[in-house]
């Protein structure tokens, strides 16, 4: 018999709002308090949310201070614990796997979990110039998860203007490319087939944010709908951020669950769960085209579950861009061919920011119910391949309690480079993007490697050089730096 106090999911409720006028926009606070009654009608049992003892909300990037306050007054559980966290596509997953240890261990026996993001309406109201109503949501959280993290980008990258995401997982991307030894047409192929296979998912995800067919060449090809962003990516390539969409988990012990009276046909077991964080930032890693972190945070996951990558019959990879989906299917053993998301991904399914992975739990869930015996595993990434999140989940008990583990150590171990901010000399241009603006090359970011193995950054803004980088590979290209001046031997 499986131990009274493991963790159980027992309700999910996902709010998918698509915007057409902003006179249909709901908040994000309105938004994660659907998603709750949603979840807490999943269950089947009546009400029962104001016996909840935590609700926990996922930071976005709205202004509320304590949106957890609000949400507990309104489900009458004014007195539970109020909880949220800090930013980063990891911590959905990370903040399950707590909170199951924490019902495990007894401290806990119903738990909410939720959040949204509006980032569709209020892209909408921006350009109309309009501000969208909120909820005061005042105070401090009686605690917020997540240990604090250093800047999502190293200062040298920063001093080369290098602050978002979409610089650099394309650069893994060609990275990749090279490593494989696939010319940049046939990997761009490989890539867009990957993706319309996501798009396929997405079409039976009765939640996900597009639902259209989308082909291969229409994800590769430019168009007025699919501008470059940066080489070698589309749009299609890139987490669709303009949604609006909010989801919510109920979470209790097993012997809560049956207390209640919860079906035991919709009762899904997290098994284990893994947390790592990798060496901070692309430029002191040891590669481009691979992460150890999550390797070991995966490996970590599934030997606490005393399973293979074989034995997952569902699998939702964090796949802000496809590079990021290839590195962790490579570094967990799993074939690129076969069904790697269970929503569409943040292409296709959505991607509300922090709170994908919430979606994905949510799914999971649901695939769980309909094939008790499979086992799933959820991904979360936050930062630039930097902080790991795994889980494990079974529609089945788990025949041992409920394990989670934290890898950091072991992958603070690992080998880093010395990154330069300033470096003059000769040397091989490790990997590259090329950034666009009205679909016209404006200026390439260069991760260029020194004859000593040390990295350093520079752009390049030479026309002429741009057009040759984004129609070949550039990777271990011999190169030198004079003045902050790349020039590229022939």
């Amino acid at each position: 018999m499986p131990n009274p106090r493991t963790p159980v999911i027992v309700g999910v409720g996902q709010f998918v709002n698509r915007v057409k006028t902003l006179d249909e926009a709901v908040e994000p606070l309105e938004m994660m308090m659907r998603a709750v009654r949603l979840a807490e009608a999943d269950a089947d049992v009546g009400g029962f949310l104001h016996q909840a003892q935590s609700v926990r909300v996922v930071r976005g990037m709205w202004s509320y201070q304590n949106p957890a306050a609000v949400i507990a007054e309104r489900i009458g559980a004014s007195n539970a614990q109020k909880v949220g966290t800090l930013i980063g596509g990891n911590q959905n997953q990370a903040l399950m796997n707590f909170t199951a240890a924490e019902i495990l261990n007894g401290e806990l026996d119903l738990v909410v979990l939720t959040g949204a993001e509006n980032g569709n309406s209020a892209g909408k109201a921006r350009r109309a110039g309009v501000t969208l109503a909120q909820t005061v949501a005042a105070g401090q959280p009686d605690f917020v998860f997540g240990a604090p993290q250093q800047p999502e980008h190293h200062p040298h990258e920063v001093a080369r203007g290098i602050r978002r995401a979409v610089q650099v997982y394309p650069m893994y991307e060609n990275a990749l490319a090279h490593e494989r030894g696939e010319s940049p047409a046939e990997h761009l192929r490989k890539v867009s087939e990957l993706w319309s296979r996501f798009n396929d998912v997405g079409q039976r995800n009765p939640h996900a944010w597009v639902r259209e067919n989308m082909t291969a060449e229409e994800i590769r090809t430019p168009s007025p709908r699919n501008r470059r962003i940066s080489h070698p990516y589309t749009k299609f390539m890139n987490a669709n951020m303009a949604v609006d969409m909010a989801a919510a988990l109920i979470v209790c012990s097993l012997e809560r669950a049956r207390r209640m009276g919860v079906d035991e046909a919709k009762l899904v077991y997290p098994v284990s769960g893994a947390e790592g964080h990798d060496h901070f930032s692309a430029s002191v890693r040891d590669n481009f085209h691979s992460s150890p972190g999550v390797r070991i945070t995966g490996e970590r996951a599934l030997e606490l579950a005393g399973l293979d990558a074989a034995d997952l019959d569902f699998v939702d990879l964090y796949s802000c861009f496809p590079s990021a989906v290839q590195i962790a299917a490579s570094e967990l053993g799993l074939a690129q061919h076969r069904p790697l998301t269970v929503t569409g991904g943040l292409t296709f399914g959505g991607g509300p920011l922090n709170n994908y992975v919430m979606h994905s739990i949510a799914r999971t869930v649901e695939l769980l119910r309909e094939k008790p015996q499979a086992h799933a595993l959820v991904t979360g990434n936050g930062g630039n391949l930097y902080k790991h999140a795994h889980g494990v989940y079974s529609g089945t008990a788990p025949k041992r309690d409920f394990r989670r583990a934290d890898v950091k150590e072991e992958i603070a171990a690992l080998p880093r480079r010395d990154c330069l901010r300033e470096y003059e000399g000769s040397g091989n241009i490790e990997s590259y993007t090329v950034m666009y603006e009205e679909d016209e090359p404006r200026i390439g970011h260069v991760s260029f490697l020194t004859g000593r193995g040390e990295r350093t950054w520079v752009n390049v803004s030479d026309a002429d050089l741009l057009a040759d980088m984004v129609r070949s590979d550039f990777c271990e290209r011999p190169g030198r730096i004079t003045a902050g001046e790349l020039s590229v031997v022939s």
